[in-house]
C-alpha cells in the first residue's frame, strides 16, 4: 500500500457508507500505518442544510467519521479481507474540536495506526484546514460479527411519544439550530432535575447508516456521540439563563460503542448535565435500545452568545 494514491471510485468500493457520507475525496498511503486523506468542503454538502441554516459549519463528528473511514481504508485488508464482519469504532478518547470547518476549506486528515491485532487497532489522528489544526482524535477501531436485530418489532413502552412527553420536535427546534438532515432528537420524554431523557427513532432511509454489499445496515459510530450531545444541548438551552444562546460541542472525553444499532431501533438517550453557571462544562450520556446499552459518551461543551 505504501505510496499508493486511492481515488474516489476505489473508496466507494471499500467504504460501506451512503454516498452523502463518503467523507474522503482522495487518500495517499504514506506508509503501511500512516495514511493521509483529503476532504474538500463545498457549500453543497447535504449536512449544511441542517448544521446550520445560514451559518454552515461541518459537524465535528463528521471529522471523526472521516478519520474512521481513513483508518478503515488502511486496515480492512489486514483485519477482515473477506468483509465478513462489521468494521466499527470501538472507542474514542481525547477528541478535541479546535476550530470550525466551513465551505471552501480543504481538510487534510492524517491517521497513524498502531497496536494492530487480529481484530482491532488503535489510531491517532489530526485534521487540519488552511487555518491550522481543526481536530485531534484518538481511538480504537475493531471488527465485530454481523448480527441481526434482537427484537423483530419493539413493543410500545413508557418512552414512546405521548401526552406525557415534555418537549416536541417543534419545541426542540425552538432551542437548538439543528435541522434536517442533522437533527437527531425527535422528542424529549422526561426531564428530572439535571437528567433528561430524549428519544430518536431510526429508519433505513437516513444517510447516517452504513450499508455493506451484503445488505447489512448499521448506525455509524461517530454520530452516536452527536445524538447524545444534542440531548445535552436541548437541556442546557432550555435553561432560562441560556435562552437564545448556542451550545458548541467542544470535544469527546471518551465514547464507547457496545452494541450495533439497526434501522427501526428506538434510541433512548439518558443524559446528565451537571447544573452550573460556567459557560464550559461536561456531560455524560447513555444510548439504549430497549434495555441494551448501545453506547456511552462523556462530552465537553460550551455555551456562547450567537
Amino acid at each position: 500500500m505504501s505510496g499508493e494514491i486511492i481515488g474516489v471510485s476505489a473508496l466507494r468500493d471499500i467504504l460501506p457508507c451512503r454516498p452523502s457520507m463518503l467523507l474522503l475525496d482522495r487518500v495517499f498511503a504514506e506508509s503501511e500505518n500512516k495514511l493521509i486523506g483529503l476532504k474538500s468542503i463545498s457549500m453543497n454538502e447535504p449536512c449544511f442544510m441542517g448544521h446550520f441554516p445560514g451559518h454552515p459549519i461541518l459537524p465535528g463528528v463528521l471529522q471523526v467519521e472521516a478519520i474512521a473511514q481513513l483508518a478503515e481504508v488502511g486496515l480492512w485488508k489486514r483485519l477482515d479481507p473477506e468483509r465478513k464482519g462489521d468494521f466499527y469504532i470501538k472507542e474514542l478518547h481525547k477528541i478535541k474540536f479546535r476550530r470550525p470547518n466551513n465551505p471552501g476549506d480543504r481538510l487534510v486528515i492524517e491517521v497513524e495506526l498502531s497496536n494492530i491485532g487480529t481484530d482491532s487497532a488503535e489510531f491517532k489522528a489530526t485534521v487540519k484546514n488552511n487555518s491550522g489544526v481543526a481536530c485531534n482524535a484518538n481511538g480504537i477501531v475493531a471488527i465485530r460479527p454481523k448480527i441481526t436485530a434482537a427484537e423483530p418489532i419493539m413493543p410500545y413502552n413508557e418512552f414512546d411519544k405521548g401526552e406525557s412527553s415534555v418537549m416536541s420536535v417543534n419545541q426542540i427546534m425552538g432551542l437548538i439550530p439543528h435541522r434536517y438532515p442533522f437533527l437527531f432528537v425527535d422528542y424529549v420524554s422526561k426531564i428530572e432535575g439535571s437528567h433528561v431523557t430524549g428519544v430518536k427513532n431510526t429508519t433505513e432511509s437516513e444517510p447516517i447508516f452504513r450499508q455493506y454489499k451484503d445488505g447489512y445496515t448499521v448506525l455509524m459510530g461517530a454520530v452516536q456521540a452527536e445524538i447524545i450531545a444534542q440531548v445535552g444541548a436541548i437541556y442546557m438551552l432550555s435553561n432560562e439563563n441560556n435562552k437564545g444562546k448556542i451550545a458548541y460541542f467542544m470535544g469527546i472525553d471518551k465514547s464507547e460503542m457496545f452494541a450495533p444499532v439497526f434501522p427501526g431501533d428506538q434510541l433512548r438517550l439518558e443524559v446528565d448535565i451537571p447544573d452550573g453557571k460556567s459557560k464550559f462544562g461536561k456531560g455524560e450520556g447513555f444510548m439504549y435500545v430497549g434495555d441494551k446499552l448501545a453506547s456511552h459518551t462523556c462530552m465537553l461543551f460550551a455555551i456562547v452568545d450567537p
